[in-house]
C-alpha cells in the first residue's frame, strides 16, 4: 500500500503547477478520488506522540463539588470574580453567583427568561419552542467599575444588560441594550467576547440567519470586520484574547486583540470545503479609515494556524485556546495553548499544540501577504502578492514610523494601505507550534477545552501542566517531563453521565479548577494527592504537584507540606 500510495503520489504531483495552494489531499485524489479520504486518515496506527494515563478515575470518586439547578441546563459561561470570593456562572435563563471556595454554596442568582410574547415571535420564525427560544447566557466580562457585562440570546434576538453585585445579591439591572454582534442568535453557535478597558470585543454573527460574521468592538468608537468572505468565510469563533504589546515596544506599537477561529479556507483547490485554523489580530486604537474602510478595521489580518499530526493529511480543527504568560518575563515570551480535532468523524485522534507569541507576532508584521488572482474564467486563485507592499504597512499598528509620516491614527492612513488590506487581508505563511509538531496527541474522546497552570515541583523544575477537558466529559491532566516525555498523570470523569466540557477556568486565589457543562459546574483541585495510597504509586505518577510524605506516609500536595 505504500508502494501504490508513493507512486500515486509522484504521478499525480507531475499533473500539478503549484504546491503552494493545492488541496492536501488532491495530488492523490487524481488516482483515488473520493475513495481516497479514509486511506489517508489512517495512514497513523501508532503514533509515537499518543499517552496513556497514570491513572482513570470514575466519578464516583473523583473528589469533586458539584452545582446544579432542577431544571436549570447549559452552565457554559463562567466569570472569575476573585475579588468578590465568588464565581459567577452564566446559564440557561439564569446567573449565579457560587462561592469561590465552595461551588457547591449558591449565594444568590438572578432570573433572565423570555416573555411570552418574545417565544411566540421566536416559534413564528420557524425555531424550536424548548431549545431555541430561550434566554441562554453567554457573555459574562467584569466592567472597570465592579459592574458586570452579560448578553443573552433571549430568543434568538440577543440583548445585554448590566448587573452588580451588592448585599449578597445579584441584580440585572433592566438597562437592556442591543446585544447584536455581542450576542450569538444561535445559542449553539460558537461565539467569542473580550473585554478591555470597558471595550467589548466579540465574534459572533450579526443576523438572525447565522450568515454575517463579524469580529466587533462595540460602541462608543463601533468597528468591525468587512462582511466578505475573504476577511471571514463561514467561521467558527473559539476564544479571543489580549496582548500587551505596547509594553516596552522600542517602535511605539499597540496593544492588539487575537482571535482564534476557524473557517472554510479560499486558498486551496480542492474538490470540497476544506475547513482550516486561524489566527486573527486587529490593534486596540483602531478607529478605521477616513474614507475607505470607514468604521471597519484597518488592522485586520489573518494567518493559517497548523497543527500537524504525523501522517495526517487534512488540517486538524481548533476548539480553544489559553494564553499562558510569565509575569516577570516579557510579551513575546507567551505561549498559545490550543486543542485541535480532525474534520473528519473517520478519525478519533485529538491534539493540544502550542505556539509562542513572537512566531505569531513575527509572522504578521513580516510576512508575506496572499492576492487573489483571477485564473481562467471567474476562478479565483489565492497566490503569493509579489508586487510592491504601501508604506504605512497594510495591517500594522500606529507606530513611530507611522507617526513620523505624520500619520498619528488610522483616520489619517492612505488610501493605498487601506484599498490593500480590505482585499489582501490573509498572510501566506502558516504559523507552526513549537518544535513543529504536537506537544500532546491522543486517541479516544475528543479534546473540547485547555487550561494551563504553572507549578514548580520537587526537582525544583516549573512546569507547565495541561488541563483538558472532552467531549465525554473527563479532564486529562498532562505534562511535559524535563527529558521530553509527555506524561498524562489521571483521567477523571467530572460528570456522572458522559458529555462535553464547555468551559474551563484556574482560579489562582483558590488554586482550584471550575468545569462547566449542560448539567452543572464542577469543582476540582488540580493536586488530588490522596489518590496515590503508597509511595511507589505516588512517585510514578511524577506528578508535579505531589510528594510522599515519610513521616505521614502518605501522598500529599507541595502546596501544603512544609517535607
Amino acid at each position: 500500500m505504500d508502494a501504490l500510495l508513493s507512486g500515486a503520489s509522484e504521478g499525480a504531483s507531475a499533473l500539478q503547477t503549484s504546491s503552494r495552494h493545492r488541496c492536501p489531499l488532491l495530488s492523490l485524489s487524481l488516482v483515488f478520488g473520493l475513495l481516497l479520504l479514509p486511506v489517508a486518515l489512517m495512514l497513523v496506527e501508532d503514533s509515537p506522540l499518543e499517552s496513556v494515563p497514570h491513572r482513570s478515575v470514575s466519578y464516583q470518586s473523583n473528589n469533586t463539588l458539584l452545582f446544579r439547578e432542577e431544571g436549570v441546563f447549559d452552565y457554559s459561561s463562567m466569570l472569575l470574580r476573585e475579588d468578590l470570593d465568588l464565581l459567577v456562572v452564566g446559564a440557561r435563563g439564569e446567573v449565579f453567583a457560587l462561592n469561590l471556595t465552595d461551588v457547591t454554596k449558591k449565594i444568590s442568582s438572578a432570573k433572565w427568561e423570555v416573555s411570552k410574547q418574545q417565544v411566540s415571535e421566536c416559534k413564528r420564525k420557524g425555531k424550536n419552542e424548548e431549545t431555541d427560544c430561550k434566554n441562554y447566557i453567554r457573555v459574562l466580562h467584569k466592567r472597570e467599575d465592579g459592574r458586570m457585562y452579560v448578553c443573552g440570546t433571549n430568543a434568538f434576538d440577543p440583548e445585554c444588560d448590566y448587573m452588580s453585585f451588592s448585599d449578597g445579591k445579584l441584580n440585572l439591572e433592566k438597562k437592556v441594550e442591543d446585544g447584536k454582534g455581542k450576542c450569538p442568535f444561535d445559542p449553539f453557535q460558537r461565539h467569542a467576547s473580550i473585554m478591555i478597558e470597558n471595550d467589548l470585543y466579540s465574534a459572533t454573527s450579526m443576523n438572525f440567519l447565522g450568515s454575517e460574521p463579524v469580529l466587533m468592538r462595540s460602541a462608543p468608537s463601533s468597528i468591525r470586520t468587512e462582511i466578505k468572505s475573504s476577511w471571514l468565510y463561514d467561521p467558527n469563533f473559539v476564544s479571543m484574547a489580549w496582548m500587551p504589546e505596547s509594553e516596552q515596544s522600542e517602535d511605539g506599537d499597540d496593544d492588539k486583540v487575537y482571535l482564534f477561529f476557524s473557517e472554510t479556507a479560499v486558498e486551496y483547490d480542492c474538490y470540497r470545503k476544506l475547513v482550516v485554523s486561524r489566527v486573527a489580530r486587529v490593534c486596540k486604537g483602531d478607529l478605521g479609515g477616513e474614507r475607505t474602510l470607514q468604521k471597519r478595521w484597518t488592522s485586520f489580518l489573518k494567518a493559517r494556524l497548523d497543527c500537524p499530526i504525523p501522517g495526517y493529511r487534512l488540517p486538524f480543527i481548533i476548539q480553544d485556546s489559553y494564553r499562558w504568560c510569565d509575569s516577570s518575563r516579557h510579551w513575546k515570551d507567551c505561549i498559545f495553548y490550543a486543542v485541535f480535532t480532525p474534520q473528519s468523524e473517520i478519525s478519533d485522534i485529538s491534539a493540544v499544540c502550542a505556539y509562542r507569541m513572537s512566531d505569531i507576532s513575527k509572522v504578521f508584521s513580516e510576512g508575506k501577504y496572499k492576492t487573489p488572482a483571477s485564473v481562467e474564467t471567474s476562478f479565483i486563485k489565492w497566490v503569493i502578492f509579489s508586487g510592491e507592499v504601501p508604506v504605512p504597512r497594510p495591517g500594522a499598528c500606529i507606530n513611530n514610523e507611522a507617526r513620523k509620516m505624520g500619520i498619528n491614527q488610522t483616520l489619517q492612513l492612505p488610501d493605498r494601505t487601506l484599498q490593500f488590506i480590505r482585499d489582501k487581508p490573509l498572510m501566506d505563511q502558516a504559523i507552526e507550534p513549537i518544535e513543529g509538531v504536537p506537544v500532546l496527541s491522543r486517541r479516544g474522546a475528543k479534546f473540547t477545552q485547555i487550561i494551563v497552570n504553572q507549578v514548580q515541583a520537587l526537582d525544583g523544575e516549573k512546569y507547565n501542566v495541561m488541563f483538558i477537558g472532552t467531549d465525554q466529559g473527563t479532564l486529562l491532566k498532562a505534562f511535559r517531563y524535563s527529558d521530553g516525555e509527555m506524561i498524562i498523570i489521571e483521567e477523571v470523569q467530572l460528570f456522572s453521565s458522559p458529555q462535553p466540557v464547555k468551559i474551563l477556568q484556574f482560579s489562582n486565589k483558590t488554586g482550584q479548577i471550575y468545569a462547566g457543562s449542560d448539567v452543572g459546574v464542577v469543582q476540582i483541585s488540580p493536586a488530588n494527592c490522596e489518590r496515590s495510597s503508597t509511595c511507589k504509586d505516588c512517585v510514578s505518577a511524577r506528578d508535579p504537584y505531589c510528594g510522599w510524605d515519610s513521616n505521614k506516609g502518605k501522598c500529599v500536595s507541595l502546596s501544603g507540606s512544609q517535607r
